[in-house]
């Protein structure tokens, strides 16, 4: 029996054999493996070898069921992501605009997700194989903005957008160490305001300012609220292109 393609293996098309005994392992728990090893670890330390020792075969055992690197992360990435959020629920039990509620739960869904599996992010750049649980997270958000009057490639270039900002969010805090390294960024600019503030005084103002804002002391308080921030104004710019559309 020919090695399963990538499309066979996320979309469950591959014909499996009907008689047998039972396999010793599975797609899914190999998937599982390694997402947790990935999680752990990092994506450069994930290889089949690694995976195969984790699972107690050989690797050779596991390319009975993956054939490959490429068709294990493409797994990967579709089982981190998960099922969407239910964006039509969001829009139901908020007292924002329809479309707005919708948006805002599948970023901050998404964002979790991302924020949990970092190292899919770099996974899911260039051209390759959608799963089904990608595939349902674009058509959450096309579901979240059917209806505004943005035609298909606006709401294509909405998702686009929308995720680009959730991206470059979590890749630069990460929920792996996420309080260490927060302190640590933290500690390190106090001592620089210390010793240079009076060189980058518009920096240290707002700095301060954030600080009485939060009631945190500049030595310990984080960054603002850049998740919210960002998807408001992304909510505020498409709110105008959809009024303007409906003015039409």
């Amino acid at each position: 029996m020919p090695a399963p393609t990538t499309v066979e293996l996320l979309w469950g098309t591959q014909q499996r054999p009907k008689r047998g005994p039972k396999p010793a392992l599975s797609v899914e728990g190999i998937v599982a493996e390694a997402i947790a090893l990935a999680d752990a670890e990092g994506l450069a330390n994930l290889s089949m070898q690694r995976l195969a020792e984790r699972l107690g075969f050989t690797k050779m055992s596991l390319y009975r069921y993956v054939p490959g690197k490429e068709q294990l992360t493409a797994l990967m990435v579709d089982a981190a992501m998960g099922a969407p959020p239910d964006v039509i629920a969001a829009q139901q039990n908020s007292s924002e605009e329809w479309w707005r509620a919708g948006l805002r739960r599948w970023a901050e869904t998404i964002f979790e997700r991302y924020s949990a599996h970092p190292w899919s992010i770099s996974l899911t750049i260039g051209v390759r194989t959608i799963g089904p649980n990608e595939m349902g997270w674009m058509n959450a958000a096309l579901t979240a903005l059917d209806g505004t009057g943005l035609t298909g490639p606006e709401r294509l270039d909405t998702i686009v957008l929308v995720n680009g900002h959730i991206r470059s969010l979590v890749q630069q805090v990460t929920t792996a160490g996420r309080q260490e390294t927060a302190q640590q960024i933290a500690g390190q600019f106090a001592e620089i305001m210390v010793a240079a503030g009076d060189r980058f005084p518009l920096v240290a103002a707002v700095f301060a300012e954030e600080a009485a804002a939060t009631g945190a002391s500049p030595a310990t308080g984080g960054p603002g609220d850049a998740l919210s921030f960002g998807i408001d104004r992304i909510l505020d710019g498409l709110g105008v292109l959809i009024a303007d559309r409906g003015r039409r």
